[in-house]
């Protein structure tokens, strides 16, 4: 996993985002925080990470968005940071799960036909149509489609082997159009945990401006 600082100016507060699958710090370099500094995770080939960086912080405010959602839910246990609130967004700790989860022909799918026209494609599904991609690849991800598939690949091993997280979250977003992780597997994750849930009806799997709100308050 790796992580950088978005805005660091040595505030006592940290938001902490986990970023979904293929992403980078690119599609977020202009969120600016009001009151804390703001630090991104992504590339989950492999969950092992150096958080040094993280700690002196006396409060943490996690938001974890889509494949985030797993990867925050098997480290924060670890991790052992000063959180005060958790909020999952378009995720759920089972990521590739028949219920709860994007299902197993599903995934491999994506992974077996994961090119430069099939990764186009599921932006344009991760986005909602096209105006919301138009903006997206303005701001992309500058990683290259054979380190995506391998990152993809490696969720897919990992989540097979991984535990059943501990993590309680405090709050779910789910977003009613998700065509990647569907708002029924999202209620299914979150049925039976003490989560606040919270529908957005017109909300595809990524929504830049609801991220944004929850990472700047604006």
């Amino acid at each position: 996993m790796r992580h950088t600082f978005i805005y660091k100016n040595n505030r006592p507060f940290l938001a902490l985002f986990f970023a979904g699958w293929g992403m980078d710090e690119q599609p977020f370099a202009d969120h600016v925080p009001a009151d804390s500094d703001l630090a991104i995770c992504y590339d989950y080939r492999s969950l092992q990470a150096d958080v040094t960086a993280f700690r002196g912080y006396t409060s943490c405010r996690i938001v974890a968005w889509s494949m985030g959602v797993w990867a925050a839910s098997q480290v924060l246990p670890m991790w052992q940071l000063p959180v005060v609130e958790s909020i999952a967004v378009n995720g759920t700790p089972s990521p590739v799960d028949d219920v709860r989860g994007i299902p197993h022909a599903v995934f491999q799918a994506t992974l077996t036909h994961l090119n430069e026209v099939g990764l186009q494609k599921f932006r344009r599904r991760m986005c909602g149509g096209s105006p919301a991609l138009d903006t997206f690849l303005t701001k992309a991800p500058r990683r290259g489609v054979d380190e995506l598939k391998e990152e993809l690949a490696g969720i897919g091993s990992l989540a097979a082997m991984s535990p059943v997280s501990v993590w309680c979250w405090d709050k779910a977003v789910v977003g009613g159009r998700d065509l990647i992780f569907t708002p029924s597997a999202q209620l299914r994750a979150w049925q039976d945990v003490a989560v606040q849930v919270c529908v957005e009806d017109t909300m595809p799997h990524y929504d830049e401006s609801v991220i944004r709100k929850l990472l700047c308050g604006t």
